[in-house]
C-alpha cells in the first residue's frame, strides 16, 4: 500500500514504511564479541592465568561480549528482525555467564564442570540449527556459526574429558579453543567491517558471499511493469515536459525493456492516484490514447528511484 508521509513537500514510500527504527546495528554487536574474543586470548594461551588477567576478562566479557550484543539485539528486535534479535540477545546472556564464570575464577571459585557440560551439548544443538540458518543469508555468516560450533565441539570434549578422567588435560583441545576463539574473533571483525565500511566506500570490500541454502521465494508484487513505465514516462518528460506520450510509442519503449504485458490496468491505477493523467478516446473513456506524467509521478520517481531527498554524503 502507497504511504504518504505529509510535511512541507510531499514524500512517497512505494513499498510500505520502513520497519528499520535504528540503524543496522549488527556491527556494534560483532565489534564487541571481537573485543571480547581478544580478552580471552591471553588466558587462552595460557601465558595470563592470573586473578587479574581472569577479572579483567571477565569485565570485557560483561562489557563488550554481553553488553553490545544485548543493544544489538534489542535494536534488532525494534527493527522487526526477530530472528537477528534472538540471535545475539542469547549470545548476549551466554557472554554474560562467560563473565561470570571469569570472575569466579578471578576469586577462586571453579564452575561446575557438569552442569558447564550440559549447558555446553544445549548450546551446541542450538548453534547447528542457526548455523543452517545463517547459511542462508550469507556464505560468511555460514563461516561464523561454523567456527562457534567447533568451539563448543572442542569445549564439550574437554569438559566431557575432565569429568571421567579429572587427571588428564589433553593440550590439543586447549589449542583448539584457541583457534576457534581468534577465528571468532576475525570472522566477527570482517563481517563489522563489511557492515560499516562497504556502504560508505560503495563497493564490497569486505564480501560476505551470497547465500548457501536457498528457502523457495515468498509470492510477492512483481513491480517491473509499474517502475519500467515510471522510468519511460520520466524519460518521455525530460525531452517533451509535460506533452502526452503515445500508446504506441509508450508500448515499443516498455518492449526495448522487455515488457509486453498489458498496460491499461497500472496506468488507471496510478492515473487514480494522480500520479499520471491520461488522454483518453473521445468515444471510449476507457481506451487510452496517450499519456504523460503528472508532477507528482516525477517527484515520486525522483524520490524513489533517483534518491532525491536521500542523505547527502558527509564531506571528508
Amino acid at each position: 500500500m502507497l504511504q504518504r508521509n505529509m510535511t512541507m513537500l510531499e514524500r512517497y514510500e512505494l513499498f510500505g514504511p520502513s520497519q528499520d527504527r535504528f540503524g543496522n546495528p549488527a556491527p556494534l554487536g560483532l565489534l564487541g564479541l571481537a573485543i571480547a574474543c581478544a580478552a580471552l586470548v591471553p588466558i587462552a594461551l595460557g601465558s595470563s592465568l592470573t586473578a587479574g588477567a581472569f577479572a579483567s576478562a571477565a569485565a570485557y566479557a560483561i562489557l563488550f561480549g554481553g553488553g553490545c550484543q544485548m543493544l544489538c539485539g534489542l535494536m534488532m528486535f525494534a527493527n522487526k528482525n526477530s530472528f537477528g534479535g534472538t540471535v545475539f540477545t542469547c549470545f548476549s546472556f551466554l557472554w554474560a555467564m562467560n563473565g561470570y564464570g571469569f570472575w569466579g575464577l578471578s576469586q577462586g571459585r571453579v564452575p561446575d564442570l557438569a552442569v558447564s557440560l550440559a549447558v555446553e551439548v544445549v548450546l551446541f544443538v542450538i548453534f547447528v540449527a542457526l548455523t543452517w540458518g545463517f547459511g542462508h543469508f550469507a556464505r560468511m555468516l555460514f563461516l561464523f556459526l561454523l567456527d562457534i560450533d567447533l568451539l563448543f565441539v572442542f569445549r564439550i570434549i574437554r569438559s566431557f574429558g575432565h569429568i571421567t578422567n579429572p587427571g588428564h588435560h589433553a593440550v590439543w583441545l586447549d589449542k583448539g579453543v584457541l583457534v576457534t576463539t581468534l577465528g571468532l574473533g576475525a570472522i566477527g571483525l570482517w563481517l563489522a567491517f563489511a557492515g560499516l565500511l562497504n556502504p560508505i566506500v560503495g563497493r564490497p570490500v569486505f564480501g560476505v558471499g551470497g547465500p548457501i541454502f536457498h528457502a523457495p521465494k515468498p509470492k510477492a508484487f512483481d513491480w517491473t511493469v509499474r517502475r519500467t513505465l515510471f522510468t519511460a514516462l520520466y524519460e518521455h518528460w525530460k525531452k517533451a515536459a509535460f506533452r502526452p506520450l503515445a500508446m504506441a510509442d509508450l508500448g515499443k519503449a516498455m518492449s526495448a525493456q522487455g515488457v509486453e504485458a498489458s498496460l491499461e490496468p497500472d496506468l488507471f491505477y496510478l492515473a487514480e492516484l494522480g500520479f499520471v493523467v491520461l488522454v483518453t478516446a473521445a468515444d471510449d473513456p476507457h481506451r487510452i490514447d496517450a499519456v504523460r506524467l503528472h508532477a507528482k509521478g516525477v517527484d515520486i520517481h525522483e524520490q524513489l528511484v533517483l534518491g532525491k531527498y536521500n542523505p547527502l554524503p558527509a564531506a571528508h
